[in-house]
């Protein structure tokens, strides 16, 4: 029996959604067709856990936990309160015995433990961010909108784009306790809203929403005057690209060979090729998405299609995309959902 895979949406509710989405998908056509919806509150990001037995999604009452069954379908197991305002994204240990959830709305980190069978547990840590940004309106406070560890797990990176700084917190995995260890300073009012690791764990993209450009830094875990030096500033949008841009996920081609950028705003994905020596970016093509407001974007499996969760448009748009000639092509209607806001894909054979 070949590998089938599955794609689990979150949409916000406050329309007509009732939360969570589960669709099968079609890898060789790029299609993707809804099964079954779940209620929840607000799921605004889900995840997966390493061991791919188990869902978490953000939800209003905090963080949802799900069994994942033999055929894709969810089981719901608890919700556990963050002790805070609803999160906007969800990281986890490659263990899977920590989850960490960033705070956009009250500037918070919080970090909860994870129960063998899939339930999420008590928090262990929790840190409201401090300071103050620039005097735009968006950016003058603290907004967590992303967290991520180094590949050694050493360090917790925290994307502030209200604070235009990268906080890195060492990371007890006895306690999951966290503890400031430096900071990234970004350009002002740039709001660094994200951070990827290339594969080889040895560059760090970071996506700057409010200036449309990509920070590209080498890592080093050995250097003694920083573990992180930037190497390069590349915009995700053309020069006559729409004024009320603003880059939204960046997420790396299965093979590594090419970065993909989301650009709200101005509709439309940006296509790098990556040197996977150096690290350093190439701008190939930047072309629209058929949808509003592309939250979200994620590959299919055979690195061949491309999905843009339009968060705006109330649609998802799938692509069968050309690295080698820089083009995206549709490959069928958008498919209608309310206010989606991100995509995890799982090949229901890896579930033991």
């Amino acid at each position: 029996m070949g590998d089938r895979y599955v794609a689990y949406v979150g949409s916000y509710t406050h329309e007509s959604s009732k939360g969570l989405y589960l669709f099968d998908m079609d890898v060789e056509k790029g299609r993707i067709s809804k099964r079954n919806e779940y209620e929840l509150d607000n799921p605004s990001y889900i995840t997966i856990s390493h061991s791919k037995k188990f869902l978490y999604s953000i939800c209003d009452q905090g963080v949802a936990s799900y069994a994942i069954k033999d055929d894709g379908e969810l089981e719901q197991l608890n919700v556990a309160s963050i002790n805070g305002m609803r999160g906007c994204h969800i990281s986890i240990t490659k263990n899977d015995t920590y989850l960490v959830v960033s705070g956009y709305h009250d500037g918070k980190i919080t970090v909860m433990s994870l129960k063998k069978d899939g339930r999420v547990g008590d928090i262990t840590d929790e840190v409201f961010h401090k300071g103050m940004g620039s005097i735009a309106e968006r950016n003058f406070r603290p907004h967590i909108s992303w967290s991520a560890f180094t590949p050694d797990e050493e360090l917790l990176c925290v994307c502030d784009p209200g604070i235009d700084q990268i906080k890195l917190y060492e990371f007890n995995h006895n306690n999951g306790k966290i503890k400031l260890y430096d900071i990234i300073r970004s350009q002002l009012e740039s709001a660094p809203r994200q951070i990827l690791f290339s594969q080889d764990g040895k560059f760090a993209y970071v996506l700057c929403e409010l200036k449309n450009f990509i920070n590209v830094y080498s890592y080093d875990k050995e250097a003694e005057s920083g573990r992180f030096e930037l190497i390069q500033n590349i915009f995700t949008v053309r020069k006559d690209h729409k004024s009320n841009s603003s880059a939204a996920n960046i997420i790396m081609a299965n093979d590594g060979n090419n970065l993909i950028c989301s650009n709200a705003g101005d509709n439309t994905v940006t296509i790098y090729d990556v040197d996977k020596t150096s690290g350093m970016l190439s701008s190939i093509s930047s072309l629209p998405v058929s949808g509003d407001y592309p939250k979200y974007i994620a590959m299919f499996p055979d690195n061949k299609h491309l999905l843009s969760i339009n968060n705006q448009g109330n649609s998802i748009t799938d692509f069968t995309i050309h690295f080698d000639r820089g083009l995206i092509v549709m490959n069928g209607p958008e498919i209608k959902i309310s206010k989606p806001n991100n995509i995890v894909i799982l090949n229901v054979s890896d579930i033991q």
